[in-house]
C-alpha cells in the first residue's frame, strides 16, 4: 500500500502570529477555512469542535503545516514539550543560511534553546521554541555541492 505523509498538524493559541512565524521562515500559505460541524466532531473525536485552520506549505511543495486554532472547545494549555519526552516531538525544516533563519526567528521572540550545533561537519542545527511553544529544529547542510 504507497503512502505519503499529508501534513503535520500543530495546535497553537494565536493563528496569526503562527502564520507570521512560519511564512517569514518561507513557507506559504495555501488555504484558510474555519471549520466545525459533525465532520469535524467525527474526523478529531471531540463534540463541538470549532477552529480556525491553515494550511502552509514548503517551497518545495512537498511538507505542509496544519496550524489551527481552537475556538471551541476552549484550548488546553500544557508545558511544552521536551526533547526528551515521548509523542508528537518537532517540526524540522532544513535551511540555506541558519543564521538568517534564526534572525527571523527572533523578530518572533523564538531563540535556540541552547545554541546552535554542528554535526559531524554536515549539518549545523538548533532546536528553538516556536509559536505557542512548539519544538522547531532548523537545519543548514555544510556539505553543499
Amino acid at each position: 500500500m504507497p503512502i505519503t505523509l499529508e501534513n503535520v498538524g500543530i495546535a497553537v493559541r494565536d493563528l496569526e502570529a503562527a502564520i507570521a512565524f512560519y511564512v517569514d521562515l518561507g513557507l506559504t500559505v495555501v488555504g484558510r477555512q474555519t471549520v466545525s460541524g459533525e465532520w469535524t466532531d467525527t474526523a478529531v473525536g471531540l463534540d463541538g469542535n470549532h477552529a480556525r485552520i491553515a494550511m502552509l506549505q514548503t517551497p518545495d511543495g512537498h511538507g505542509r503545516l496544519e496550524l489551527f486554532e481552537y475556538l471551541h472547545p476552549d484550548a488546553i494549555e500544557t508545558e511544552p514539550t521536551l526533547p526528551n519526552e515521548i509523542g508528537m516531538h518537532r517540526v524540522a525544516f532544513s535551511v540555506d543560511d541558519l543564521d538568517a533563519a534564526l534572525e527571523i526567528a527572533a523578530r518572533h521572540g523564538c531563540y535556540p534553546l541552547r545554541g546552535v550545533a554542528t554535526y559531524e561537519d554536515v549539518y549545523r542545527l538548533t532546536y528553538l521554541r516556536g509559536p505557542s511553544g512548539t519544538l522547531v529544529m532548523l537545519a543548514e547542510e555544510l556539505t553543499k555541492d
